[in-house]
């Protein structure tokens, strides 16, 4: 038994079915697989506490998050979306949401409307050779993603539940049998660029407008005027040059930039081989088959401004060309102003001017570049506006020197050491788990995390 929406009482329980103005053009009514056990390894009460749900007994949680019973007043069915993609720059509309779907819709504290969206629960018509499934692995590795991104100012999506799910996987790039699991993310919105693509391909203008006032209307708060596909296009260009900059700034490397794994809302999710870059190096790759390092540290944004292209070229569908190219002309200029204020606020001082802030982001990424300094160690010790010491970061400690610091290193996670992300901690805690069941080491980095989040914030 489900436990009734007058139960959830942390923000209150405000259910939505939005996604249903679209009409079934644009996404499949699917059924959730049926797994041999749930076991609860992670519920995210921050992010519950957010859109009412914080106070379901595990019991609930587990039907609702495992076994997909319906929330209450929301999607009766769960929904796999339809999209194409860049992938890897070659395009494939043969794509969707082959191993999730949208569960339901609800809105979070701000009044936004929020999905709570699945990886790893079974097979759909888009799933082509795949099984559907999610190895645990992939959702320990999904949830200190997010946590740390969360906690490093990315707007990301959140890792709302990670359920164990009691079948053995077989997979060609780890070792198999491994466990599985079923992932449930809270994500503002789940529209893709590859959405638009699709609608593009198809050359229906009709369900394209519709979709551009559905985005609008309900993940931007605006309403469609006569130029909408410009200004939709202006409002993605805007959130994701800042995501662009948000993940040099946290060090991030997100591994596969393809159009489908972009969200119109400038959020960041659907994480596979991410890592986190030691040092600050633009050559830095996350995804082993990324053989030509098209999706680098450095080449981010790059690869997001030529998304926001394919967005632009889908939008021709409705949209004459000029007033598109000119919000395109105005990527790098956004990501400029995006990426100082993100560094800026991760070394903890208050910004000034375009110019100055400019000189200083610019002496930092020399200093790191020449010193190959640790990045989470060079942002531990400078928050509050001083460089490490050594000739490499002369130029960023007199740059700094003018700069006042945001808050003071009063929390006490500044009097122990910087929390990093790296991959021999992530492979030593899932080894933990596989080896041991040992989910002490996970808990504890999320702790850790979550402290660190409090004392940049």
């Amino acid at each position: 038994m489900s436990t009734p929406p007058q139960a959830y009482l942390s923000q209150p329980y405000l259910a939505e079915r939005r996604i249903l103005e679209l009409g079934d053009a644009l996404y499949d009514a699917v059924e959730a697989a049926r797994f041999p056990q749930t076991v609860l390894r992670f519920r995210n009460d921050h992010a519950a506490v957010e859109v009412g749900l914080a106070t379901l007994a595990d019991a609930d949680w587990l039907a609702h998050f495992g076994r997909f019973v319906p929330l209450p007043d929301t999607l009766e069915q769960p929904l796999a979306l339809r999209y194409h993609g860049h992938q890897f720059r070659q395009y494939n509309p043969e794509i969707g949401d082959g191993r999730g779907f949208l569960f339901a819709q609800a809105r979070d504290a701000q009044g936004r409307l929020m999905d709570l969206g699945t990886k790893g629960s079974g097979t759909t018509p888009w799933s082509r050779f795949g099984d559907g499934r999610l190895t645990l692995k992939g959702g320990v590795r999904e949830v200190l993603a997010t946590e740390m991104l969360q906690a490093l100012g990315v707007n990301t999506s959140r890792s709302f539940s990670l359920i164990e799910t009691g079948e053995a996987l077989e997979r060609g790039d780890e070792p198999s049998p491994t466990r599985s699991a079923v992932l449930v993310r809270l994500s503002h919105g789940h529209i893709r660029i590859g959405t638009f693509q699709r609608l593009a391909y198809l050359r229906d203008a009709e369900t394209m407008e519709r979709l551009i006032g559905y985005v609008l209307r309900n993940l931007y708060d605006e309403d469609p005027s006569e130029d909408a596909a410009a200004r939709l296009l202006d409002l993605v260009v805007n959130r994701t040059a800042t995501l662009a900059a948000s993940y040099m700034a946290a060090g991030f490397v997100h591994g596969v930039l393809n159009t489908d794994n972009i969200n119109v809302t400038g959020e960041s999710f659907d994480y596979g081989p991410w890592r986190f870059a030691p040092t600050w190096d633009p050559s830095f790759t996350a995804a082993y088959f990324d053989h030509h390092s098209l999706y680098a540290f450095g080449r981010q944004p790059e690869a997001i401004h030529w998304n926001a292209m394919q967005l632009a070229v889908s939008l021709r569908t409705v949209s004459d060309a000029e007033p598109l190219i000119a919000v395109l002309d105005s990527f790098a200029e956004r990501y400029q102003r995006a990426v100082s204020q993100a560094i800026l606020w991760r070394l903890g001082v208050v910004p000034q001017d375009p110019f100055s802030d400019r000189a200083l982001v610019q002496a930092v990424e020399r200093g790191l570049v020449a010193s190959k300094f640790g990045l989470d160690r060079f942002f531990f010790d400078a928050f509050g506006g001083t460089a490490p010491a050594g000739a490499a970061f002369d130029e960023a400690r007199s740059a700094l020197a003018a700069y006042a610091p945001r808050k003071p290193r009063d929390h006490a996670y500044w009097q122990g050491e910087p929390c990093s992300m790296l991959i021999d901690e992530v492979e030593a805690i899932w080894a933990a788990i596989d080896q041991s069941d040992d989910w002490a080491p996970f808990e504890a980095k999320i702790a850790a995390i979550r402290r660190m989040g409090e004392a940049l914030s």
